[in-house]
């Protein structure tokens, strides 16, 4: 039978990182491929005692049956606290929306904004997922010039009088996949800007506490006075990637457009996810994990960049960054990264190829590396087999 598949299917392609996910059955394979958090992060003995004592509790009754769509109240009333240790005051649970993972926030906010054909602008490169997710909404991402310290301002302005874009997507705190982090004088600038084209901000906020150098920048969110910013962060980094939770903050109005389009698409998070979350939080287990695992971090993003100088190619230059999971790497002109990604994949190391990450789709002598899930011997080998290969240019 010939299906008759909808129009926002045609040209749309796997993601590139959920593809390379095939490969990494196999345990000799070295991924520098996902953003996975490291296995010694993984707060298993904390979250098997706060699972313990939830079964224990009668109240688990209403944890196991369906629950509001706005998310679990309890979790809305901690993530309220936890957000305000960004900096960002002035809210309530009306402001809140328990997601699905960060990525429903991206989500959510296209199903709110976007028509077919209308434009949003991200940094050059960005985070894979939302070009994946614009694709599927029939929206055209353009992508706008990054500095050292991030997105060009001056780039920024010209694109939105140009495009008038429905929304612009940062990534602004160790984003991914670059790793860079915006001053607070850039981050002062995009707001203003936001408020005086009358632009919404779509601030995605997934590693600010994965910080292990440099001094702490407040969020956007946080200078955010006149309701132009939505900002999405999710605690898939600092408890588990498997929870599949995260939170929304935004405008009242905005919140409640959400909460219209979630009841369409999943009812709600996991309302044993959300309290698995809760208990977290409201345990204070949060700052005693974080100094557990950002050492682990730190380390290991040395011995990476350590081992970049010794293995790699004399002009692969690469990021150097202050927090979050990765390293975003390129060569000079003329050498394309995926012409040796099976040659990598055959010798059993995974990367990311860098061009997925431009909206341009046009820059190909880049590539990111994840730092975080691979042992440190992993790393050296692992290093050492993409730099001979590389070297063979």
């Amino acid at each position: 039978m010939e299906f008759d598949f909808s129009d926002r299917m045609k040209g749309l392609k796997a993601n590139a990182i959920r593809e390379i996910f095939k490969y990494l059955s196999d345990p000799q394979m070295i991924s520098f491929a996902g953003g996975m958090p490291n296995k010694e992060a993984l707060p298993v003995e904390i979250l098997s005692e706060l699972s313990e004592k939830l079964f224990k509790d009668k109240s688990i009754y209403g944890v196991l049956q369906y629950g509001s769509t706005e998310g679990y109240m309890p979790l809305r009333q901690s993530s309220v606290d936890f957000v305000k240790r960004m900096g960002i005051d002035g809210i309530d649970t009306d402001n809140t929306l328990i997601i699905t993972g960060g990525q429903q926030g991206i989500d959510l906010t296209c199903k709110v904004f976007l028509n077919k054909g209308d434009c949003i602008l991200v940094e050059d490169p960005t985070y894979i997922a939302v070009l994946h997710i614009l694709k599927t909404y029939e929206a055209k991402a353009y992508g706008v010039k990054s500095n050292h310290d991030g997105i060009d301002t001056d780039d920024l302005e010209a694109k939105i009088k140009k495009y008038k874009p429905k929304f612009i997507y940062l990534v602004p705190t160790f984003g991914n996949p670059t790793g860079k982090n915006y001053p607070l004088s850039k981050r002062k600038k995009i707001l203003e800007l936001a408020v005086k084209y009358g632009t919404i901000i779509l601030e995605d906020d997934s590693y600010s506490h994965l910080r292990f150098g440099g001094e702490y920048v407040q969020s956007i969110k946080s200078l955010d006075t006149t309701g132009n910013v939505i900002y999405n962060t999710s605690y898939s980094k600092i408890i588990s990637p498997g929870i599949r939770c995260g939170v929304c903050v935004a405008d009242k109005e905005i919140i409640a457009k959400m909460i219209l389009c979630k009841q369409a698409t999943d009812v709600h998070t996991s309302a044993l996810s959300q309290a698995l979350c809760d208990g977290f939080l409201r345990g204070n287990y949060l700052d005693g994990h974080l100094k557990k695992i950002l050492p682990i971090y730190s380390s290991k993003k040395s011995l990476m960049r350590e081992a970049i100088k010794k293995y790699m190619p004399t002009d692969f230059e690469c990021t150097n960054p202050d927090g979050g999971l990765f390293i975003f790497g390129s060569f000079k002109e003329g050498t394309d990264t995926s012409d040796y990604f099976v040659r990598a994949l055959q010798s059993k190391v995974a990367y990311v190829n860098g061009i997925d990450f431009y909206a341009s789709g046009d820059v190909r002598n880049t590539l990111r590396l994840n730092f975080s899930n691979s042992t440190d011997e992993q790393i050296e080998r692992g290093i050492k087999i993409l730099g001979d290969i590389f070297k063979e240019r």
